[in-house]
């Protein structure tokens, strides 16, 4: 798979402006290698954007879009090896129950983006009508089986109401076919692609039954004592792009064509959909800012699931320090 590599060179600013020489400017850059949980996706535009408009060659970075998985990047940097990754807020408090010394430095959605989507002919319109149904997913974990079992949290079901089918990551390809007629996925993605395939489905959002911590940026123990100005910079250039990405979908759009491959031959009408269902779950007040009480409620969830074993300290697994 094609991996895109965004070089950015900054010059260590207004303090040597009078140094011309470009090999002082490449080494005042601060190289991140960022994990980004996912393959290039229209859902990345702020970052495509926060690099696109200079945001982070401003704030002295350049930046390695790393799509690996979620979890490698948790891993990396609880072991301080890198400074920063995306994750989801389930994976902040598994991390930390395990030890590791991570904390959660800007919430990137405000809405937890999983939704329950079933075939439209069975009737689910609320989560109690998901008793004694079969429900396709990835697996028994992540993001879509902690959106789950929230979701049935919430219609007071226990996970042994349903029928858990783990079908990997293929979702749509399993509803097309008739393998399944529920399955678990992202708002903004399975629900699009099957209804452009001509599929009428009804979709559960988690976010319209818990408030849950979701999608952001994490760092590590180590940067946040010996470099706060860093995770400052960092957070402030991707919490520009956010807000011109939210306030121009357009041109956000536009300028990440270039970051996801052979992305001319997909459907623009099903990426614009992509894009503007993300918004939605991006948009606040205060960009960034992390609700205590979303951290509260994602902590009694895993409790609930038997993921971590005893309550933590949340104000050490996230704070809103470097928010604007």
């Amino acid at each position: 798979m094609f991996r895109k590599l965004v070089l950015i060179v900054l010059g260590l600013g207004l303090a040597l402006s009078g140094c011309g020489s470009s090999q002082v400017k490449d080494e005042a850059l601060t190289h991140i290698r960022l994990p980004m949980g996912y393959i290039p996706n229209i859902q990345y535009a702020p970052f495509y954007v926060a690099v696109e408009k200079g945001y982070f060659k401003d704030a002295g970075i350049e930046i390695e879009f790393d799509y690996k998985f979620e979890t490698d990047g948790v891993a990396l940097v609880g072991a301080g090896e890198l400074p920063f990754a995306i994750v989801s807020g389930e994976q902040v408090l598994l991390a930390r129950a395990q030890g590791l010394p991570v904390v959660y430095v800007a919430a990137w959605y405000q809405e937890y983006p999983v939704s329950v989507v079933a075939k439209s002919e069975l009737g689910i319109v609320i989560p109690q009508d998901l008793k004694g149904r079969r429900i396709g997913l990835p697996g028994l974990f992540g993001a879509n089986y902690v959106g789950l079992r929230a979701l049935l949290n919430a219609a007071e079901l226990n996970e042994s109401d349903v029928t858990l089918n783990a079908i990997g990551f293929n979702q749509v390809d399993v509803m097309a076919v008739g393998q399944e007629d529920i399955i678990v996925g992202y708002a903004a993605n399975e629900p699009i692609q099957l209804r452009a395939q001509g599929i009428a489905v009804t979709e559960l959002r988690v976010a319209d039954y818990a408030q849950l911590a979701s999608n952001g940026i994490l760092a590590s123990e180590k940067v946040i004592a010996e470099n706060p100005d860093l995770a400052r910079a960092f957070v402030g250039a991707f919490l520009k792009g956010l807000k011109d990405t939210i306030a121009n979908p357009n041109e956000a759009f536009s300028m990440s064509e270039s970051y996801i491959p052979n992305f001319a031959d997909l459907d623009s009408d099903v990426q614009k959909q992509v894009l503007n269902v993300s918004i939605e779950q991006w948009q606040t007040e205060r960009l960034g800012y992390s609700d205590p009480q979303a951290w509260e409620n994602m902590q009694d969830v895993l409790l609930d699931m038997g993921l971590i074993a005893e309550r933590m300290d949340l104000g050490k697994a996230f704070t809103n320090e470097f928010v604007p």
